[in-house]
């Protein structure tokens, strides 16, 4: 199985940018689909974005298309969320996730393995 850590969190003013990573370790990542959750407080976890194990299919939830990017680099075994244009709304624990599947999915119970999280706080 693979585990999962991020980094790359933490505070920036509204209009700023962060990016995340996850690394992998235990297996090669190339072999997972990933994806990025996030959970607000008192918010359900919601989809951010997924992309595909090569790496050619990408996937958005619709809040974040246009100043959210994800990609991976398969030979660091890493995925990346860079996210641009950061809003207060945006403040949550981002989590990553992989699964064994094809398909980039939306749903988190579709996802076998999770990192620990990382907070990120967008300030007005």
């Amino acid at each position: 199985q693979v585990q999962l850590v991020e980094s790359g969190g933490g505070l920036v003013q509204a209009g700023g940018s962060l990016r995340l990573s996850c690394a992998a370790s235990g297996r090669t990542l190339r072999t997972y689909t990933v994806g990025w959750f996030r959970q607000a407080p008192g918010k359900a976890r919601e989809f951010v974005a997924g992309i595909s194990r090569s790496g050619v299919s990408t996937y958005y939830a619709a809040s974040q298309k246009g100043r959210f990017t994800i990609s991976r680099d398969n030979a660091k075994n890493t995925t990346y969320l860079q996210m641009n244009n950061l809003k207060p709304e945006d403040t949550a624990v981002y989590y990553c996730a992989a699964r064994n599947g094809l398909v980039v999915l939306t749903t988190q119970y579709e996802y076998e393995y999770w990192g620990q999280g990382i907070q990120v706080t967008v300030s007005s």
